[in-house]
């Protein structure tokens, strides 16, 4: 679909959404919320829009590296509203005015200036910027940005220092770290990010060299919380890693008394994980609705099979094989005409308004706790690999992951479960241990 852009604001013409009248975001936006992690590919606009319908309190954008989004031309679709930042070839980053007030762009940088000059790019368009200092990717890492930072913090605390001095007020300052193998090394780097006047601060509860499938250790985050409140700021704590749904967040938040939660990999699978009842057969009760969003807002068609090609949830009322088809079909699919069977008809308009309107009616929902005897508050969730009555093995670094952590680096020590540990590519059919794609990298296992 072809349309003719507009540098300027879509008309109010019904169709448009209208920008929800709310106040700017403050250090109280990050308290008692649930949010969308930033995800490269999978955190894409209609992702974030699904997010907020389901009851995400805030959502990240994906990572954009700072030099790709300097020589963007800002477009206005003038039917939808979207936002695109293009490219040469293709759209860097979209956005639309209805998740403005809940929007935390995210940055990937290794230099102020440039931190600075990406953010004042877009900036009328978010409300919040965020600074990745925890993707340990090879095409982050070899420029001295995501992970890298964590072992250069005089940078990282320059770039920050520098968002906050340029930015407007009214446009909140974050970073996203990871965990350091020490956990005295954590918290001086949390000091000083904490000192350059940060709004919140995300903690990924995994190390540079932890994967995926190895269990985040989210019960080291309880002290760094404890010691930012120590500082004498109020500074939220948003902990991040292995939450599985709103019900979930509440056992993530009870045993590291975050601030907030945040989430990535399930929402991946689900956007609407963030409601108190997700939705289960994906593959009938969302990717109709995802599919016809995605062509009216015109997103991008392999960024759309892409995402879909993450979704899964419980199956009521279909069967394995019958997702497996449907999945395969939509990959298979060149386009979005070749679908219309599933979808319906194209009524894509009608899902953006009813979007839009459960958005622009939204009230605040917190995530509240109850504190818990201290006992029972490490126990897994179940699904995790364990059952009820099973402790686990013991604790130990495991020793067969690929890229340990250095012997010298002082390593905490993790879970090694089985069910959480990489499978070899034989049996799994792919090295991917991430839905991102990864460049492969010049050395063995990246920087």
């Amino acid at each position: 679909m072809t349309r003719t852009m507009s540098s300027s604001p879509p008309p109010d013409n019904g169709r448009a959404a209208k920008r929800p009248k709310l106040e700017h975001l403050t250090s109280d936006s990050f308290k008692n919320g649930f949010f969308l992690a930033p995800m490269v590919r999978s955190g894409a606009l209609p992702t974030r829009l699904m997010a907020l319908k389901h009851g995400a309190s805030l959502v990240w954008g994906p990572e954009v590296v700072d030099k790709a989004i300097l020589h963007t031309e800002r477009v206005v679709d003038p039917v939808t509203g979207v936002i695109s930042y293009n490219g040469k070839t293709r759209a860097i980053f979209t956005t639309h005015p209805i998740e403005k007030p809940y929007l935390i762009y995210q940055i990937g940088s290794a230099s102020p200036e440039l931190a600075v000059q990406a953010a004042k790019t877009v900036v009328q368009d978010v409300s919040g910027v965020d600074l990745n200092c925890g993707c340990p990717k090879p095409f982050s890492t070899h420029a001295g940005m995501g992970a890298a930072l964590l072992t250069n913090p005089d940078l990282l605390c320059d770039i920050l220092t520098s968002l906050r001095r340029e930015l407007p007020s009214h446009v909140t300052v974050s970073a996203k770290i990871r965990l350091l193998p020490s956990q005295e090394d954590t918290k001086r780097l949390v000091e000083r990010i904490i000192r350059t006047g940060v709004s919140a601060l995300t903690v990924h509860c995994r190390t540079r060299n932890m994967r995926p499938r190895e269990v985040a250790l989210i019960e080291r985050l309880r002290e760094i919380v404890e010691f930012v409140e120590s500082l004498g700021v109020d500074i939220p704590v948003v902990a991040n890693g292995d939450c599985q749904g709103w019900e979930d967040a509440k056992r993530v938040k009870r045993i590291t008394r975050a601030s907030s939660v945040m989430i990535a990999t399930a929402a991946e699978a689900n956007p609407s994980c963030f409601a108190s009842t997700p939705l289960h057969d994906v593959e009938t009760m969302l990717i109709p609705s995802y599919l016809r969003l995605c062509k009216y807002i015109d997103n991008h068609w392999a960024l759309t099979k892409f995402c879909i090609s993450q979704f899964r949830s419980a199956r009521r009322e279909i069967t394995k094989d019958e997702a497996t088809r449907l999945k395969t079909r939509i990959i298979k699919a060149k386009g979005f005409d070749e679908l219309t069977d599933l979808v319906g008809s194209w009524s894509g308009e009608s899902d953006f308004a009813e979007i839009a309107d459960i958005i622009r009616s939204r009230r605040p929902r917190p995530l509240l706790v109850d504190s818990e005897p201290e006992e029972t508050l490490q126990k897994p969730i179940s699904g995790e690999g364990l059952s009820s009555d099973d402790d686990g093995p013991p604790i130990a670094t495991p020793p067969d992951r690929p890229n340990p952590e250095p012997p010298t680096s002082r390593a905490p020590l993790g879970p090694s479960w089985d069910v959480r540990m990489p499978q070899p590519a034989i049996i799994t059919g792919s090295d991917m241990l991430t839905p991102t794609p990864t460049p492969k990298p010049l050395f063995p296992f990246g920087s």
